[in-house]
């Protein structure tokens, strides 16, 4: 984990001492070195993974994903799209619970 000088991750304040091993997997193997990964680029990192918990019906884990998202040079009119067109493939209802986060995510941030 990280030492006392850094910010805590998401991991980390939200399951730091609750479950650190989990914690210690998602920083360091998850964020640390699959999303570093050069095969693909941090933007379609981030497609591939909103469009996975959306389709999977995770939408709790779909706010932190659309803000890293975003960061990752995604617009919110892109994120829309991909929540318009996977209702087709994923279903309406999660398209529509996806839509129903990201309304409240990009809301906020205005």
């Amino acid at each position: 984990m990280s030492d006392s000088s850094k910010e805590l991750t998401i991991a980390q304040k939200n399951f730091g001492d609750f479950a650190p091993k989990i914690v210690e997997l998602t920083d360091d193997v998850l964020f640390g070195d699959i999303w570093k990964r050069e095969e693909l680029s941090p933007r379609d990192r981030s497609l591939i993974t909103i469009s996975s918990l959306i389709t999977g019906g995770n939408t709790q884990q779909l706010k932190n994903h659309l803000n890293l998202a975003k960061q990752n040079g995604l617009t919110e009119e892109e994120l829309i799209e991909v929540m318009t067109h996977l209702a087709f493939y994923a279903g309406w209802p999660k398209a529509m619970s996806a839509l129903t986060v990201a309304k409240e995510v990009f809301s906020t941030e205005k």
